[in-house]
């Protein structure tokens, strides 16, 4: 999804509103397959009192000659060389959603040890905690299993498993992530300084809300733990309530 208002700040990051010169920055993840048109609306509903940097993977839309980055920290690594270059000083804060919120947290552990601003909070929609990461291999047995999951999870229609060049557009972006998902081991007791809100569907059939809750584990800051009515993409339904949990978050007003 792209608009009038896109502003392309280099290869990595997508502006989609306007917002203050000293609004505080939330850096936003997206999930699997995901680009960062997602994040549109979220960016809309937030400004002009926080500005949105949403992240364009390798491998899709604009970027889709690339190869997609199929190592989670490798991939964090460059997303966070590339918010080092960000003016110094702005406040700063990551939002992922479920994949995105590893590839968030791992961003955070390397702002947090100097690369780059590090994040005065870490919001994880939609995502287990990292030791929780399971990816069944059953789903990158073929194309069609693959589709069917994230059919499953709501994130693609049936018309994508029907037309052919659909079909080509989003499976390589799909089976990269895929296999950075299932490749991912965190490092064992990692933790960032800074706090962490996890966000969780009630009804995601593959995050149950322990699992989401988990999190805290992964901080020695404080922890908050939002449950929302809806599945894996209830942010897309409840989009008022997660705008609102980020400027409560970062404690900026309407």
């Amino acid at each position: 999804m792209t608009g009038a208002a896109e502003r392309v700040r280099g290869d990595w990051l997508r502006e989609y509103a306007p917002a203050a010169q000293d609004a505080p920055c939330v850096v936003a993840f997206p999930h699997a397959g995901g680009s960062a048109g997602f994040f549109v609306p979220l960016a809309r509903a937030l400004a002009p009192a926080v500005r949105v940097l949403a992240v364009q993977y390798p491998g899709r839309l604009d970027r889709r000659r690339e190869p997609a980055v199929e190592d989670v920290r490798a991939l964090a690594r460059r997303v966070a060389e590339v918010i080092a270059g960000e003016p110094d000083g702005a406040r700063m804060a990551f939002f992922g959603h479920s994949m995105g919120s590893l590839v968030a947290f791992e961003t955070a552990l390397l702002a947090e040890r100097g690369l780059g601003t590090p994040p005065e909070r870490l919001f994880v929609s939609g995502g287990r905690a990292p030791a929780l990461t399971r990816v069944d291999p059953a789903i990158l047995r073929d194309d069609r299993s693959l589709l069917e999951e994230v059919l499953f999870l709501g994130a693609t229609s049936r018309q994508v498993l029907e037309s052919a060049d659909l079909r080509e557009l989003v499976l390589p972006a799909l089976r990269g992530d895929y296999r950075a998902l299932r490749a991912y081991l965190p490092e064992p007791g990692a933790r960032v300084r800074c706090p962490i809100t996890a966000l969780v569907g009630d009804r995601d059939p593959r995050v149950t809300v322990a699992q989401a809750d988990r999190w805290r584990e992964h901080t020695t800051g404080p922890f908050r733990l939002t449950v929302l009515p809806g599945d894996h993409f209830y942010l897309t339904r409840r989009l008022e309530d997660v705008a609102e949990t980020v400027r409560r978050g970062l404690a900026v007003p309407v």
